[in-house]
């Protein structure tokens, strides 16, 4: 290593002049460096020599790890060659919007770019310019490197309380891919984010549970979220206000209309573009009132079409049902009955996995106006299939029989038959 002057003159500038170690030869094509010192004082520059180097060396570095094939090691390589040279990294658009002084710093950072005999190193554009795009990190990576980055909130947990810490944000997540998928966080919509929380919103009322409930899984997922954009520097915008859940939220949404279900929902056409086996479980749903989660459990064992009362039944067939009462038998009519006619072996597709169900119904309804109005959900279609059997004179305790609803009194002996239930719902099917 040698402290010089270019040119060999005595007075002027001070560099740095040393021979390229063999190791970065693949991405330093000089065989000798000359850094300037900024100073004509040795002393100054003396002081300044090994910090250079460092640089220097911490530059090639991070081209070494940027040689890779990994989106996210090379925009980590990006980021810590900019650092190297003595900038943050930013994005491209960001970088175009720097003062013209910056602007003119980075471009002469830039390798081979200016008064030099070599192309512009590629690299160094990427690192200083902001060409390295985001990598796409995907929900699931993302809470992988949560853990590492929120170390300072587990500081003195025991074992057992790491696990119950863990425990709900591992949850979180699992609940958000297995409804929405696992997507990169950058393509996380708005729409997506509002997906899961209609999925949420169906199961307070499916299974009573609290607003809390769904609360903790919409701050766990943001959390995670929003502490890996802001820890990687990611620059991300997230769609992640206004979706906790209020006491009121709870409430039961509007039913369909009639007019609206017959009009819309059961157009020709209207339903061509879902997936088959979630178009043939709305409509199911439509004169039958059962949970998506029911229906997607169906197998050829409780779809009973050969029977003189075609119906279908909701039993604990490799999976609980939600209460005791929620276990009955549920007479097939119209629309619904001609959806199971075509699906005798049940829906395979959503039999294990059928939390994206109603998010890929919800969202699919919505972008095709279909939706009576922004309050409903696929679950309105159980709450019109009530309003009808109430407005059809049925008793209360063939409604809550049918519905998998538990009496306010004791209940005594089996209730209507099959050909009880089929004849009534007669004057409500679609």
């Amino acid at each position: 290593m040698a402290i010089k002057t270019r040119g060999g003159s005595v007075k002027g500038t001070l560099h740095l002049y040393r021979r390229v170690p063999k190791r970065y030869a693949s991405v330093e094509p000089r065989e000798f460096i000359w850094v300037s010192l900024h100073t004509d004082s040795r002393a100054v520059a003396q002081t300044k020599e090994a910090a250079t180097w460092e640089q220097m060396v911490a530059g090639w570095e991070a081209k070494l790890a940027g040689d890779t094939t990994d989106a996210a090691a090379r925009f980590e390589a990006a980021r810590d060659l900019a650092e190297a040279r003595g900038f943050r990294y930013m994005r491209a658009d960001q970088v175009a919007k720097l003062p013209l002084e910056e602007l003119r710093d980075r471009f002469a950072e830039v390798g081979g770019f200016k008064d030099k005999p070599t192309a512009p190193d590629m690299r160094d554009a990427a690192a200083l310019l902001g060409a390295e795009p985001t990598p796409a990190l995907s929900v699931s990576k993302a809470l992988e490197l949560y853990w590492n980055l929120a170390k300072d909130k587990t500081l003195g947990k025991s074992e057992d309380q790491l696990r119950r810490w863990k425990n709900p944000r591992i949850k979180a997540v699992k609940n958000f891919i297995a409804v929405i998928g696992d997507k990169a966080i950058h393509e996380i919509s708005g729409d997506d984010m509002l997906d899961f929380r209609n999925w949420w919103m169906e199961r307070l009322e499916e299974e009573e549970l609290t607003p809390n409930s769904a609360n903790k899984d919409l701050i766990h997922l943001g959390d995670i979220l929003k502490t890996v954009n802001r820890m990687k520097r990611l620059g991300l915008v997230l769609p992640l206000t206004d979706l906790a859940f209020k006491e009121g939220d709870a409430k039961k949404r509007p039913p369909f209309s009639v007019k609206w279900i017959k009009e819309k929902l059961l157009a020709p056409g209207a339903l061509d573009g879902l997936n088959p086996e979630a178009r043939a479980i709305l409509l199911a749903m439509v004169n039958t009132g059962c949970r998506p989660s029911e229906l997607a459990a169906l197998s050829s064992k409780t779809i009973k079409l050969n029977h003189n009362v075609p119906h279908i039944s909701i039993e604990p067939e490799g999976r609980q049902v939600k209460t005791k009462h929620a276990k009955r038998i549920v007479p097939l009519l119209g629309v619904s009955l001609e959806a199971l006619r075509a699906f005798p072996e049940g829906f395979p597709r959503y039999r294990e996995s059928s939390a994206s169900l109603s998010a890929t119904i919800n969202k699919f309804l919505r972008e095709n106006g279909l939706m009576e109005s922004e309050d409903h959900t696929l679950y309105s279609l159980r709450h019109s299939f009530e309003d009808r059997m109430l407005a059809a004179g049925i008793d209360d305790r063939i409604r809550r029989d049918l519905l998998g609803h538990r009496l306010s009194r004791e209940r005594y002996g089996d209730g209507a038959t099959l050909e009880h239930m089929q004849e009534l719902l007669q004057a409500t099917a679609l």
